[in-house]
This record gives structure tokens, C-alpha cells and sequence, in this order.
């Protein structure tokens, strides 16, 4: 049986995850694991020729950073059976090495399903960083467990 349930949560609930500071291994594994080597993310000298000065953390890597950071506040629990997909993603700012990111996600839609012991659940994940610029923002979709 679930510790937790698609009934536990309600449209407006926020849940707000701790900080965590990306640094040179945090790129550096992730661009092993992904195979993404990508000038702008690992050369220093290339990024200090573009716009931003700097190398930039991968956008996946702050996506997958965020999934964790939500795992990490222990509120969804065992509820999830799956991850339906993401939906509306924005980066609307970069992601540097040395930055603190938190999550701030807001439930924004609950929808039975056609099975009775399943509920279907969006939550809107905002990803900041330190000075409150908002990074990344997406919405999560959910199949949750239900009461029987």
C-alpha cells in the first residue's frame, strides 16, 4: 500500500525544495553520462568568447536537478506510478557553475481517471537560482496512486 495519495494533494498546494550549489562535477559527470561535450559547457576559453562569458551548466542537467531536488523534499512519497512527461519548459535564463538552485513546485491541476485507483496530477516546477532569477520553468504530469 502507498504512504501517500493522489487525495493528499490539493490545486494551489507549493512544495519548496532545499538548495544546491552546481559545481565543476556536477558538469563534468554529467557530460560523461551524457556524452555531451559540447564547447559552451566544457571549454573555458570558447564561453569566454560568447555572450555569457562563462561555461553553462547543461539544461538537462538543471532539469534532472530539479526531478531530484523534488524527490528530496519527500512530499510526493510513493505516490507517483509514473511520469507522464513534461510539458511548457522555458529556460529563460542561464544556469552557471557556482550557482544554488532551488525548486519551488505548485500542484496546478488534479483529473480522475477512468481506473479508480489512479488520478492524474500537473505540477508546475519553477527552478530559481540564488538572486531569485528564475531558470527554468515546466510542468510535470503524474499518474498517482488513489485510495480504493
Amino acid at each position: 500500500m502507498p504512504e501517500k495519495y493522489w487525495e493528499e494533494f490539493t490545486v494551489g498546494q507549493q512544495f519548496h525544495s532545499m538548495g544546491i550549489t552546481v559545481t565543476e562535477a556536477h558538469l563534468v559527470a554529467w557530460a560523461g553520462l551524457t556524452m555531451d561535450f559540447y564547447p559552451l559547457h566544457m571549454d573555458a576559453e570558447y564561453a569566454a568568447a560568447t555572450p555569457f562569458k562563462q561555461r553553462l551548466v547543461h539544461g538537462p542537467l538543471t532539469f534532472a536537478l530539479a526531478v531530484g531536488l523534488m524527490g528530496l523534499t519527500g512530499e510526493a512519497k510513493d505516490s507517483v506510478i509514473a511520469w507522464l512527461g513534461v510539458d511548457k519548459m522555458r529556460i529563460p535564463a542561464p544556469v552557471f557553475i557556482g550557482d544554488t538552485l532551488t525548486l519551488l513546485a505548485e500542484v496546478t491541476e488534479l483529473k480522475e481517471s477512468r481506473r479508480p485507483e489512479q488520478g492524474f496530477c500537473k505540477m508546475r516546477y519553477t527552478v530559481s537560482k540564488q538572486d531569485q532569477t528564475v531558470v527554468m520553468e515546466f510542468d510535470m504530469n503524474f499518474l498517482m496512486h488513489r485510495r480504493r
